[in-house]
């Protein structure tokens, strides 16, 4: 999902990232339409554009930090930093009158060139591969990804996807990005790293063009469901650590290692909310 840059351009600014992706990509607008543009009322403003009336926003989230005094330290006068979940309200380009028609999208990579880029992630990262059995997984002790021979896969692309959901929990391992890998399965920290794993499976696969193979059979749906009951916020949480993710794997190959990796949902001061402080 892309911020609009102007007229009917795609842009060159950075998607909206994090949670923010799920939330726009997820919309009815954009997937009924295949536009990815969106911005707030007074970016449309700013470039001649018209929200028309009676049209609904789309709220997006971005986390602000702030300094409060730290009531639990002993010196006088410490603060310490607070990051507060803010909102803001964009609307798509269908619900904006006077911006042009979205600009075609650039040539695409043919299948066999997505799956090699996959390829060059994966030798890229140096996490060794090994081939044999029935199942794909990561090894945290071992440090190895394990993968059954490519005639267990649907296709090169499926083996792509799984290989690369199998890279996002290896770059929890401390030498990496350093997660809990210790939970077991149906536990709670099991829950949290998988939904991770599959949203930066979603975020990679979105990037280079590759199919996503997200589990939906009940146990996943449940575990997932649990998790998210006990921490209202835990989505923004998966959601974060999943970009982090992402922006690590796709940084092994040379075309994606150069994308900006800030944010671009920064917010309009004149239409943000707070909704929620991550501590107090």
């Amino acid at each position: 999902m892309r911020r609009l840059d102007g007229a009917g351009e795609r842009g060159d600014r950075p998607s909206h990232r994090g949670v923010n992706l799920f939330v726009l990509g997820m919309s009815p607008l954009a997937f009924a339409s295949g536009d990815p543009r969106w911005c707030s009322y007074r970016q449309a403003l700013a470039r001649g554009w018209q929200v028309r009336r009676g049209e609904k926003a789309t709220p997006v989230y971005f986390y602000k930090p702030i300094e409060i005094t730290d009531k639990t330290s002993e010196s006088e006068g410490k603060t310490r930093r607070v990051p507060i979940l803010r909102a803001f309200s964009v609307f798509h380009a269908s619900q904006i009158d006077g911006i042009a028609a979205l600009a075609p999208a650039d040539a695409t990579k043919t299948v066999v060139e997505r799956v090699e880029d996959a390829e060059i992630i994966l030798k890229a990262s140096g996490v060794p591969v090994w081939i044999g059995g029935d199942r794909a997984f990561y090894n945290p002790a071992g440090d190895f990804i394990q993968l059954p021979p490519d005639e267990a896969f649907e296709s090169p692309a499926l083996r792509a996807s799984v290989a690369l959901h199998e890279l996002s929990h290896a770059s929890g391992h401390p030498s990496r990005l350093n997660r809990d890998l210790s939970g077991k399965f149906g536990s709670s920290a099991y829950s949290r790293e998988e939904l991770r794993a599959e949203l930066s499976s979603l975020l990679v696969g979105s990037e280079i063009g590759l199919p996503t193979d997200i589990p939906n059979h009940a146990s996943y749906v449940r575990s997932w469901l649990d998790v998210l009951k006990q921490d209202k916020r835990e989505v923004f949480h998966a959601a974060a650590d999943a970009q982090r993710i992402a922006d690590y794997i796709l940084g092994f190959h040379p075309d994606y290692a150069e994308r900006p990796a800030e944010s671009a949902d920064d917010g309009d001061d004149d239409t943000s909310s707070v909704v929620a402080p991550l501590a107090a």
